[in-house]
């Protein structure tokens, strides 16, 4: 008597995913999976403009991974964000200078978190004003999270809050077009 062959797909199950309670632990989607273990340290890619329900965010990627399932409900929880490529080579054009910075820093909380900050001139700038809005833009960020906890950077971030801050703090050193954080990474 020959065996039978099993259908892997029928023997798995669908868990459905929650976005991290920074975005309302809202419905993200759904992962296949044979049994709970296998769901744990999945991470996905939800498109920020999803999550939030506002459509300015749509060069926005967040990633999440996977870190508790109760019954077929995965919980997950923030790793990075990032701008897309194509978003961040438009804002450069000619006659612009660009100043960018790669910011470690550790928030009230003590969670390790990596900031990439780009800042867009209007302007052609000296390359001594292009160190030090580097300087400038790591000590307000180095400051921000000594005193915010990594959820609330997180959403200042979303928000344009710290961006917004940032552009305030360098538009004496040179005409400032755009702030943005290029990428958002927690350790």
């Amino acid at each position: 008597m020959a065996l039978q062959k099993t259908d892997k797909w029928k023997t798995k199950k669908w868990f459905t995913v929650y976005a991290p309670k920074a975005f309302n632990e809202i419905q993200i989607g759904e992962i296949p999976a044979n049994d709970e273990n296998a769901v744990i340290g999945r991470r996905i890619k939800v498109g920020l403009s999803t999550l939030t329900n506002n459509p300015s965010n749509a060069y926005t990627n967040v990633f999440l991974k996977v870190v508790d399932v109760n019954g077929e409900a995965a919980h997950t929880k923030f790793v990075r964000m990032e701008q897309l490529y194509g978003y961040l080579r438009s804002l450069i054009r000619r006659y612009r200078s660009i100043s960018d910075a790669v910011i470690p820093v550790t928030s009230k909380d003590n969670q390790s978190m990596v900031f990439k900050v780009i800042v867009v001139t209007r302007e052609r700038t000296a390359h001594t004003r292009l160190i030090g809005m580097r300087k400038e833009m790591k000590e307000h960020i180095e400051a921000f999270a000594k005193e915010h906890d990594s959820n609330a950077m997180i959403s200042a971030v979303i928000d344009g809050k710290l961006q917004s801050e940032l552009s305030a703090k360098l538009k004496h050193i040179a005409s400032i077009n755009k702030v943005e954080v290029k990428k958002l990474e927690i350790k």
